[in-house]
């Protein structure tokens, strides 16, 4: 089977589709399954479908979704389906770009920073796009007090230097953090921090 279509069938159930199911619909391989790989990360419940391109026969399955991520260029080719839902459409954009009527997403940002724009998508209350509230468990008090300055930014020694800890111990840290959380780099800490309410997105 071709991977590009692999990628575009799987997942796609017929009839309607649960209330937590998106759809990510981008003609472009990568920003697809990267897309999909941070949303998985941040909403673990909903079942997300990587489409490559929009195909009329199919906008029952898409009416069903809770939300589209849409490429600006199928977003512009398919105007009347998409603006008929504005409330669940986050239009994926190159740049700061704004698109009157619905929210936009940009995609050409590091990972961090696409990270917090998904997490102040979720946090204003886009429709369902929300997150059971996390674990506070998972991470020892000194865990938390790490994961919070490296998700501020700041650098292995930096938090040594506030917390008043080695460097050694900082990278022991944030290597137990990262096993606890199956965390696959920062951006996955970061998801963590804010869904549990250790972080505000405001902060990042």
């Amino acid at each position: 089977m071709d991977y590009q279509h692999h990628i575009t069938m799987h997942g796609r159930p017929s009839g309607k589709a649960s209330p937590m199911q998106l759809a990510v619909i981008d003609d472009n391989v990568l920003t697809g399954i990267g897309l999909q790989h941070l949303l998985e990360d941040l909403l673990p419940m909903a079942d997300i479908t990587v489409c490559h391109d929009f195909r009329e026969e199919e906008t029952e399955f898409l009416e069903a979704c809770a939300h589209y991520f849409v490429a600006s260029r199928i977003y512009f080719e398919h105007p009347q389906f998409f603006r008929n839902s504005p409330k669940k459409t986050i239009v994926l954009v190159g740049g700061d770009v704004s698109i009157a009527g619905v929210r936009t997403l940009n995609i050409c940002q590091n990972e961090k920073a696409l990270v917090r724009d998904i997490l102040t998508l979720r946090s204003a209350g886009h429709g369902k796009l929300d997150a059971a509230k996390e674990d506070l468990t998972l991470l020892s008090a000194r865990e938390a007090e790490v994961a919070v300055l490296l998700c501020k930014g700041y650098i292995n020694k930096e938090v040594a230097d506030r917390l008043g800890i080695s460097l050694t111990t900082v990278i022991s840290h944030r290597r137990n953090i990262m096993s606890k959380l199956r965390a696959r780099s920062l951006a996955d800490i970061i998801i963590y921090a804010v869904t549990s309410g250790l972080v505000d997105v405001g902060e990042l």
